[in-house]
């Protein structure tokens, strides 16, 4: 697979090796500091035109703006937990073996936060993290292969809206403005005082739909939630009905996922575009939260300073082919933004090349860490091949 990109890679030198201490501590004093933001269910395709015009996304543009973006770039698994596993690992998900959310990497493996700590790094998390697994129970793991056929066909509740009618709630998603305000206030209080670099990385559930309230906590997430604030952000003259295929014409696997999605029911063309509507005023949240990071690093006088990426772990379908939710190699759940700007990083540049978020793991790392770790991943890459994990991609 391809790195992110050949011709900044150079300048993320994020990792040195170096035989002493004090001379690791020298050269990473030297490293410019990361922020790593990943949300949930972001639509890859929202970050380019066309999709961008249906809603406003001013710090994902402020990024693409002074940074670079990936155009093509995909998830390795459109699941919560099969994808972070890939990113933190930089394994593809034949080896790293996670297949669902109720498995994921060891507790102790080595991710790539890990090798950037050894070699001078401060660091820290916050939010979702989900690679060891889905903060699921271990009978859910075990349940997941033992289960009746008539148990796997059990379905989600029905998509569906709920609006908050307040054009002045901004903050929706409690827990994931309590995880970004935990991260401005580490900003703020702890990074700013480092002599060495940092690396922060903060999870976000937004844009996920929320647990519906008839299907209870553990069952699933079909409802789209959002305030008038931000629905308000959204261009809905810009929003698009997706063309759906007839049951009796869909392959089995499409109508399995619609089925257990709760999509095979009649939807008026309203309903449709309501949840897509609402899937993007979640997003313009998502994007606040962004901005939160990225205003704080601006008053601190340390975004000149420091690498800004946002990814997300995979897409939403939003009523795609008649379904919502993820789960499928679809453009609309398989694409994932990736954005990055800072120190050596070219400004409003567009790349076109593929890449996934397992490429995030070697481009964390400079060119002599890789030689250290690409021992670890050959084998990975060679047997993969470039576009392994996308033969089943289709549009």
């Amino acid at each position: 697979m391809l790195l992110l990109w050949v011709s900044v890679v150079a300048a993320l030198a994020l990792a040195v090796l170096a035989p002493g201490a004090g001379e690791q501590r020298r050269r990473a004093a030297k490293a410019p500091n990361v922020v790593l933001v990943v949300s949930d269910s972001f639509d890859g395709r929202l970050t380019f035109h066309p999709g961008s015009q249906v809603v406003k996304l001013p710090f994902i543009n402020f990024m693409k703006t002074r940074g670079t973006s990936f155009l093509n770039a995909y998830t390795n698994s459109p699941i919560c937990c099969p994808s972070r596993a890939a990113m933190w690992s930089g394994l593809f998900t034949h080896l790293t073996e996670s297949w669902n959310n109720f498995k994921g990497l060891d507790p102790n493996y080595t991710t790539w936060m890990d090798v950037m700590e050894r070699h001078g790094y401060r660091t820290q998390k916050f939010g979702k993290l989900d690679y060891t697994s889905g903060h699921h129970s271990i009978s859910n793991r075990v349940e997941a292969w033992t289960r009746d056929v008539a148990f796997l066909l059990r379905q989600e509740g029905r998509p569906m809206v709920n609006l908050i009618r307040n054009r002045t709630k901004v903050r929706v998603m409690e827990r994931d403005w309590q995880n970004t305000d935990k991260a401005v206030n580490w900003l703020r209080k702890e990074a700013i005082n480092y002599t060495e670099p940092f690396v922060i990385y903060l999870g976000l559930n937004l844009p996920h739909p929320y647990p519906s309230p008839s299907s209870g906590e553990n069952f699933g997430s079909s409802t789209f939630h959002t305030s008038l604030y931000w629905l308000e952000k959204v261009s809905h003259d810009a929003i698009k009905i997706p063309k759906w295929s007839p049951l009796s014409e869909m392959h089995p696997v499409d109508y399995y996922s619609s089925y257990t999605k709760n999509c095979t029911g009649r939807f008026t063309k309203k309903e449709i575009k309501n949840i897509r509507a609402f899937y993007y005023a979640m997003c313009a949240e998502t994007d606040a939260m962004l901005g939160e990071i990225i205003l704080a690093l601006h008053q601190l006088d340390l975004l000149q300073k420091t690498i800004v990426i946002y990814s997300s772990d995979h897409g939403e379908l939003a009523m795609e082919h008649r379904q919502f939710y993820k789960m499928s190699m679809y453009e609309a759940s398989a694409h994932v933004p990736l954005l990055m700007m800072g120190p050596g990083i070219k400004a409003g540049l567009q790349v076109s090349n593929v890449v996934s978020l397992v490429d995030i793991y070697p481009t964390m790392l400079d060119e002599k860490t890789e030689v250290e770790i690409s021992k670890l991943l050959a084998e990975v890459h060679m047997a993969s091949g470039i576009l392994l994990e996308f033969l089943c991609l289709r549009t």
